[in-house]
């Protein structure tokens, strides 16, 4: 029902930024619907882990270990969300996906995940 497509990984040296992008496509009536959006990261042998995520309302989250550096920002008009991330360590590397939630009717919800960008971070 809605496709996510992450841009804006690559790889770059400790202390760097890298801005990323997430935007959300498909069904109008669920696109119109998506109440959070959040970026997760995940490192082989390891599971998957939130870093940052926002709703619609305007509420933001972020992992302890991104607070700080990380600002996570949503263009709602365009169903998109973004993640600055300034101060890069090697610890951030890894898959960065995104994740959109719609809230349905009947407390029925739409989870959709994107395909994820790598980002590697060298020291």
């Amino acid at each position: 029902q809605v496709q996510l497509v992450e841009s804006g990984g690559g790889s770059v040296r400790a202390g760097g930024s890298l801005r990323l992008s997430c935007v959300a496509s498909g069904n109008i009536f669920v696109l119109n619907r998506i109440e959070f959006m959040g970026w997760y990261r995940q490192t082989p042998g390891k599971p998957r882990e939130l870093v940052a995520s926002i709703f619609r309302d305007g509420r933001t989250f972020y992992g302890g270990s991104v607070k700080g550096r990380f600002t996570i920002s949503s263009d709602n008009a365009k169903n998109t969300v973004f993640l600055q991330m300034n101060s890069l360590k090697s610890e951030d590397t890894g898959v960065y996906y995104c994740r959109a939630s719609a809230v349905l009717d009947r407390g029925e919800d739409s989870v959709s995940w994107g395909q994820g960008t790598q980002v590697t971070v060298s020291s």
